[in-house]
This record gives C-alpha cells, sequence and structure tokens, in this order.
C-alpha cells in the first residue's frame, strides 16, 4: 500500500476538520447522556497541535480562527458532559 504524503497546511486543515467532525459527534452524544470516550479526541487534539507547530507562521495564524472555534465547541462540550442539576450521579 503507498503512502500519500500532504503538505503541512493540508495536513492541518484535514485534522481541523477532523476534530471538528468528531466534538460534534461527542456533542451529540453528550446532549442524550449516552457513554464518551474522548481518548480519541485526546490523541487527535496532540496530532492538530503538532500538525498547527509544522506550519509558517503565517499559515498558523491563517488558521487561528478555526482553532478558536473548536476551542469554543471544546467548552460546549466540556458543559454538556456536566451532571444536571438535581441528577443523581
Amino acid at each position: 500500500m503507498s503512502r500519500v504524503t500532504l503538505f503541512p497546511d493540508t495536513l492541518a486543515v484535514l485534522l481541523l476538520e477532523r476534530f471538528g467532525n468528531m466534538l460534534t459527534l461527542a456533542r451529540a452524544l453528550a446532549a442524550s447522556r449516552r457513554p464518551l470516550d474522548l481518548a480519541g479526541l485526546d490523541d487527535l487534539a496532540g496530532r492538530l497541535a503538532a500538525a498547527c507547530l509544522d506550519l509558517p507562521p503565517e499559515q498558523g495564524r491563517a488558521l487561528r480562527p478555526r482553532l478558536q472555534g473548536l476551542l469554543a465547541e471544546l467548552d460546549a462540550l466540556a458543559l454538556a458532559c456536566q451532571p444536571e442539576e438535581g441528577a443523581a450521579p
């Protein structure tokens, strides 16, 4: 099987999209009070951070708004995972 080599900016954008899709799925599961395994999300966050660090500064700055959007989504996921008030643990 051959491997495809991606340019750093392409890899970072693909990982951004994948991370966003995983957050969307995780938020839907959390909203329905279904169990979540966030280990894959943690691994993907590390890969995304590494890909962003590989970018030239101007390309990294161009991705900043999208990264900030993912941070907001991650904060929303954290809120969705909190137990409801008055709910049994």
